[in-house]
């Protein structure tokens, strides 16, 4: 169920990778299990090397992805291989997509953003295989982007809203700028559902 309060929204400072590091850190170290879901792309495996030599508690931890192309796991676009290989030694546990399957609420939900706006696989333009409550989808981008041209599997946008926290990490100028755009009032991106939506609160970590 999507939480019928507005999203509250909070710029952190710093927004660099070691205050997102120390963010996931502090979930962490709560107090019994945890559910995190990561994004894809480079920036987790930076955040895992400046947490990789912590004392934390990763056997209470389950980790899932916010969304995944659909290739093998030892293919070089594989999120899940990439997020494994980092921390498959931790203890922590691993949560597949599955297309279809019901996710469980979070702790924590770990959302990037393109430059079109696109938050997980939930881009502007899509063919998307819609399920009610909080599951897994299936999502193909329309354009296929030339450097991922893959199908993809992703956490609708119930299940990324079924979390205590989202934080949105970003780089670089246009992408702020887009934020700022969309919390002025342009809601024509995917990620205006949750800076202006309903949910949970939403932390912004942006650096240069």
């Amino acid at each position: 169920m999507i939480d019928p309060t507005p999203a509250s929204i909070a710029w952190a400072q710093p927004g660099d990778a070691a205050a997102v590091a120390d963010r996931i850190a502090q979930v962490i170290t709560a107090p019994g299990p945890k559910r995190i879901a990561f994004t894809g792309g480079s920036t987790p495996i930076k955040v895992l090397t400046l947490l990789k030599d912590r004392p934390l508690d990763w056997p209470s931890v389950t980790i899932a992805l916010t969304d995944d192309r659909c290739v093998p796991d030892d293919h070089p676009a594989s999120n899940f291989g990439k997020i494994v290989a980092a921390l498959g030694h931790s203890g922590a546990a691993f949560e597949r997509l599955q297309e279809g399957a019901t996710v469980a609420p979070f702790d924590l939900v770990w959302l990037g953003m393109g430059a079109d706006g696109h938050v997980a696989s939930l881009f502007p333009h899509m063919q998307a295989r819609i399920r009610p409550g909080a599951s897994v989808i299936a999502t193909t981008p329309i354009p296929l982007p030339p450097e991922a041209p893959f199908d993809r599997l992703t956490l609708n946008q119930a299940a990324l809203k079924a979390t205590k926290e989202i934080i949105l990490v970003i780089t670089g100028a246009t992408k702020k700028a887009l934020v700022e755009r969309v919390l002025a009032g342009d809601d024509s991106y995917p990620v205006a559902e949750f800076l202006r939506g309903y949910g949970p609160p939403v932390t912004i970590y942006w650096s240069e």
